[in-house]
């Protein structure tokens, strides 16, 4: 019998040869609830940022494996997949350098506040950028709280700016191009702070009203990991009030970002929709690495190269 495999509607083909020509049989699904409909005998999903419930889960009998084309698996139960014999994988080599690129060029725009310069100029007001200078990032300091694989891409790609460069991290690792220093003293010393660190129970809400007071008025925060690691209304008031000087956000609670979301009314914070990862190069890798975790566990009948979980 034919292994059927789930991917979103709309799936590259270079993603789909690879399965097929593995010979697995390809449904295409808008939502879970579809791919229900469709495939409820399916042995693989692809997935991408869709939350899964543990109900759902739980409904595909025959389901081996969930491989997901990124890195957060923050939306899977990872331990309950496990306790149904199913594996979690990510795809981690795949987007950390873009991500990392993303990051370094919120870091170039906040610091020129180039793209309200952009917009005022759009508007005829040439009198914008004179009233809002930017700063240089020169002998300032950059505080990178997660220190996997982004974080140290970044941390390298970062260098060449004449920064200080310190950061943070559950276990300290050596670099060449970073300091480790303890999580308070990386909040209160940095001009610009990246939180580019997943998001776990320890980790969830971590940066809230305490981080915020402890950060210079003058700092930006740039989220480009998680929104889940933040308290949204802490940060709100942290913008509304200046109590620090803005903030670059990739990622949110809700995504899209709904259209009545405060965050628009400000002028102190640049808003992209969860793009980080979002080039040609990098969203190929995560395609054609996702779908291989399907080849190798249904295929080929090994054990995934990236599992996020332990299956007995």
């Amino acid at each position: 019998m034919v292994k059927k495999v789930i991917v979103p509607k709309g799936f590259p083909e270079v993603g789909q040869k690879i399965l097929t020509d593995a010979g697995l049989e390809v449904v295409e699904a808008i939502s879970i609830p579809d791919a229900l409909t469709k495939a409820p005998d399916a042995q693989g999903i692809l997935a991408g940022t869709t939350t899964f419930k543990n109900d759902d889960i739980a409904k595909f009998e025959n389901l081996k494996i969930i491989a997901r084309s990124g890195v957060g698996y923050n939306n899977i139960d990872v331990d309950f997949a496990a306790s149904r014999g199913i594996w979690v994988t990510i795809t981690p080599n795949a987007n950390a350098s873009t991500v990392a690129e993303t990051t370094l060029a919120d870091i170039l725009a906040v610091s020129k506040n180039i793209f309200n310069d952009s917009m005022a100029m759009r508007k005829g007001d040439h009198k914008y950028p004179r009233n809002h200078p930017g700063f240089d990032l020169a002998n300032k300091t950059l505080g990178i709280i997660g220190f996997g694989r982004i974080g140290q891409m970044l941390a390298k790609k970062a260098s060449q700016l004449d920064m200080r460069i310190i950061y943070n991290n559950r276990t300290k690792k050596a670099n060449d191009y970073a300091t480790y220093v303890e999580r308070e003293e990386l909040i209160k010393q940095s001009d610009i702070i990246c939180l580019t660190l997943a998001v776990t129970p320890q980790t969830e809400r971590s940066f809230g009203q305490r981080e915020f007071e402890m950060m210079k008025s003058s700092a930006y925060l740039i989220n480009t990991a998680r929104g889940q690691l933040v308290d949204p209304n802490a940060m709100l008031h942290a913008l509304q009030s200046k109590q620090i000087a803005g903030a670059a956000l990739d990622v949110f609670d809700d995504e899209p970002l709904p259209l009545d979301s405060p965050l628009y009314q400000l002028d102190n914070v640049l808003l992209t929709p969860h793009i980080a990862a979002n080039t040609v190069e990098s969203m190929t890798r995560m395609i054609t690495g996702a779908a291989g975790e399907l080849v190798t566990t249904l295929v080929d009948n090994k054990q995934p190269q990236w599992p996020v979980n332990q299956v007995k």
